[in-house]
């Protein structure tokens, strides 16, 4: 189907916009954030990721696949790692992995870390493309992330909730593995890495 202009620019586009945007935010924070703030934070924002996405317009795409990622495997990582860092022993968690059996006996180990990043990585994707401003990227952007979300990260989503609930309304005091437990002070070194990544799309805009 045709995709306007206003559609484009739609409530319900910037809205999801706005939230990828925020989500992709306080996962590159995260050494910044306690862990008792950075699970409520998802908590939060988690639920409203999947219903913005829910409510994107369904487009066709009329563009050649893009095919432009501008998170590397080691960005990947970077991100991965900050979480875990964080999360540290409330990272693990166990999910039934097969939706076919009648009985779920068997299940298998996640990681929160693992999954809010590969979310992170699609949602990335798309915010950087879409903030090159051409509509025909935008549009593509867009396709290419609803089809992710219907595929892939709408259930990394709704399988990651369980445990941040879990998490979140624990009676258990979360012990921040990143703050130094002398004076309270963080321990973070500068990092560069996002404006590694906010140069391959000023390149790719230049191209």
């Amino acid at each position: 189907m045709a995709f306007s202009e206003d559609e484009l620019y739609g409530e319900e586009v910037l809205d999801f916009v706005k939230t990828a945007a925020s989500y992709c935010k306080t996962l590159e924070e995260a050494d910044q954030i306690k862990i008792k703030d950075l699970v409520d934070r998802m908590h939060k924002l988690l639920p409203r990721l999947y219903y913005t996405a829910t409510a994107l317009p369904d487009i066709d795409s009329h563009y050649e696949d893009l095919g432009q990622k501008f998170v590397t495997e080691d960005d990947y990582e970077h991100i991965r790692n900050k979480l875990l860092m964080k999360l540290g022993q409330y990272d693990a968690f166990e999910e039934v992995f097969d939706n076919d059996r009648v009985e779920f006996e068997d299940s298998v180990g996640e990681s929160i870390s693992e999954d809010l990043t590969d979310i992170y990585q699609d949602i990335k994707d798309f915010i950087l493309l879409f903030e090159i401003g051409s509509n025909e990227i935008m549009i593509e952007a867009l396709w290419e992330c609803r089809q992710s979300f219907e595929s892939f990260w709408g259930q990394k989503v709704t399988n990651v909730m369980r445990p941040l609930h879990g998490l979140r309304y624990s009676d258990e005091e979360l012990e921040d593995n990143t703050f130094n437990k002398k004076d309270n002070t963080r321990i973070n070194a500068r990092d560069t890495r996002d404006w590694i990544i906010q140069r391959r799309q000023e390149d790719y805009r230049n191209e």
